[in-house]
């Protein structure tokens, strides 16, 4: 949009000096009664340059100079003039005083004095004569008078017309402070329109948002009052803004105070999102887990971090929420870390090392939220995971258990015995035996399978079944939930030639259990167990060829038996012994 002439229209703040015709414009003094101007005359430089020097001279001595540049080289005219006698010192003294020329400083303190004395003897005086004047001329009017007809009368004197470019001018600086003033008033109220707009808005999206929170079922409190506020009797102690609490009830104070929230405050400017968190640490758990195969190779895992939804006011503190549990879950399992039975753990401020297992690591660790490193698929491990969760009901049961304890200690009357306090159940062991138990599992897997490769091996059917965990997901569920864990049990069934049946029973994290025909043995070690399936196999093979023996010498009347001494299958018939 093009501008209007007048705007492009610039002028130059200077006082103007010439008219239109380039004419010097003359300083107005006074204008007479009869409406004459009177205009200051213009002075030579030349003369004005000479006055100003000769009063330099009169006024502050001919050496003036001389004594600025510190040069005494011309004597004054008092000292040409001293006579050499004693007699005439005092003269000398005398003209010496009466020659003494004034500083700057004295003239204008001399002038300062005197001026407002003469100004008020000049009034006087010129008043006074006027009076006498207008007495004289009511005394004898025939005198003519040398007074104005109407003395005492007021004139009325009018300002001169500018001329045309100094009239445009003051309209255009007119103009232009009229529309500066106007447009900033205008720049104010839009502003001030603007901001009671965001006002409410912002008002009314934090009771939106207070309301949406309370429906999620979060704990709202009231916030404190205000620094300086009134909390004397009669003062208005009433909280005007909420709090946000989604800590766990029966967690430790120090994890309860990082749970605390509070909403963004109306005018408080830019802010990250809807919900102010001061204590918030981002920092969220991760679980490693390094297994060492056989042939040496290392091979590292980790749980799978799942994004936060940061956006909406759930998101939010769910988020806030589980980075808060998992802070507590990473103390907890510090405590118990040190007081291992069965595994040596290295612990630092953010990293638990822990030995669980033969070629196995498990690895705690509190990364930074805001840079999760992105997991690639072969390094996610479902156990991982399990890991994480399982931690999540470990620290529900610990904390059932101390409400439980908490509220029977506040229903218990007051008596001499206090009642026995449980400890809580541990977060880290469980998870210690069941990577025990795996451990141990595959190993003893092993074991059979090569017992069951070697028979299948030589001819002789084998089958073997498998059951790691024996219960249902509900058992396992129903036993996390209880004050003690049960430990984890399974089975493995191996059938040889479709006859004889081992059945071996395990239990976390490392107990194994033959049930033999003939008796229930407990299995101590993994050499035992090989000792023991290579017994029963041997034994079977040899009951195995009696049967054929006999079988094959029913008509000769042959009688075949296992000799548990030696070891052999011996047949005798006829007098022959086999």
């Amino acid at each position: 949009m093009e501008e209007p002439p007048w705007k492009k229209l610039k002028l130059s703040l200077e006082r103007p000096y010439k008219d239109d015709n380039g004419e010097p414009l003359p300083e107005l003094l006074d204008i007479s009664p009869d409406g004459q101007h009177i205009y200051r005359p213009r002075e030579d430089p030349t003369a004005s340059i000479g006055t100003k020097l000769r009063r330099i001279f009169i006024e502050r001595g001919v050496d003036f100079f001389e004594r600025q540049n510190g040069s005494e080289s011309i004597p004054g005219p008092q000292k040409q003039n001293a006579a050499p006698h004693d007699e005439a010192a005092p003269d000398r003294e005398e003209h010496t005083e009466v020659s003494h020329t004034m500083t700057p400083e004295e003239l204008y303190k001399m002038r300062m004095t005197l001026l407002p004395q003469l100004y008020i003897a000049y009034g006087e005086m010129t008043q006074a004569r006027d009076l006498l004047t207008l007495l004289l001329s009511a005394s004898s009017p025939s005198q003519p008078s040398s007074l104005p007809p109407a003395p005492l009368a007021a004139t009325i004197v009018d300002k001169p017309v500018s001329i045309v470019s100094v009239r445009a001018f003051n309209a255009q600086l007119a103009i232009g402070g009229k529309d500066k003033a106007l447009r900033a008033a205008a720049d104010l109220f839009r502003d001030a329109a603007e901001k009671i707009e965001e006002s409410r808005v912002a008002g009314e999206k934090y009771w939106l948002d207070a309301l949406k929170i309370r429906r999620g079922n979060w704990g709202l409190i009231p916030a404190p009052l205000p620094f300086g506020a009134a909390t004397g009797k009669g003062a208005d102690k009433t909280s005007k803004d909420f709090l946000v609490s989604f800590g766990l009830e029966e967690s430790p104070p120090i994890f309860r105070r990082r749970a605390i929230g509070r909403m963004a405050a109306m005018d408080g400017g830019e802010s990250q999102g809807p919900l102010e968190f001061p204590l918030r640490q981002r920092t969220r758990l991760r679980i490693s887990l390094t297994r060492t195969n056989p042939e040496g190779a290392r091979r590292t895992s980790h749980s799978l971090i799942s994004p936060t939804d940061n956006e909406s006011l759930d998101g939010a503190l769910r988020a806030a929420q589980g980075e808060v549990v998992e802070q507590e879950i990473f103390s907890t399992l510090i405590k118990e870390a040190s007081s291992l039975p069965t595994a040596s753990a290295e612990v630092s401020e953010r990293l638990i090392v822990i030995d669980a297992a033969q070629n196995t690591e498990l690895r705690f660790e509190l990364v930074d939220g805001d840079n999760l490193p992105r997991p690639s698929g072969d390094s996610v491990d479902p156990v991982c995971d399990l890991i994480y969760s399982t931690l999540h009901v470990l620290l529900l049961r610990s904390h059932s258990v101390s409400k439980i304890q908490r509220l029977s200690r506040s229903s218990i009357s007051r008596t001499s015995v206090a009642p026995h306090t449980r400890q809580a159940p541990p977060l880290l062991q469980p998870i210690i035996d069941v990577l025990q138990y795996r451990e141990f599992w595959e190993r003893v897997r092993d074991e059979i399978d090569r017992v069951v490769g070697a028979l299948r091996l030589v001819g002789i059917p084998a089958r073997v079944h498998y059951d790691p965990v024996a219960d249902s997901g509900e058992a396992l569920v129903k036993s996390l939930q209880g004050e003690q864990t049960d430990p984890v049990g399974g089975e493995a069934l191996l059938r040889i030639n479709d006859r004889y049946t081992l059945r071996f029973t395990t239990s976390s994290p490392s107990t194994l259990t033959a049930h033999l025909p003939q008796a229930t043995l407990s299995i101590a070690s993994i050499s035992q167990l090989s000792q023991l399936l290579v017994d029963e196999t041997s034994s079977q093979l040899l009951h195995q060829i009696c049967d054929i023996g006999t079988e094959r010498c029913e008509r000769v009347s042959g009688t075949w038996f296992v000799d548990l001494l030696s070891g052999r299958s011996v047949g005798r018939w006829e007098g022959c012994i086999l």
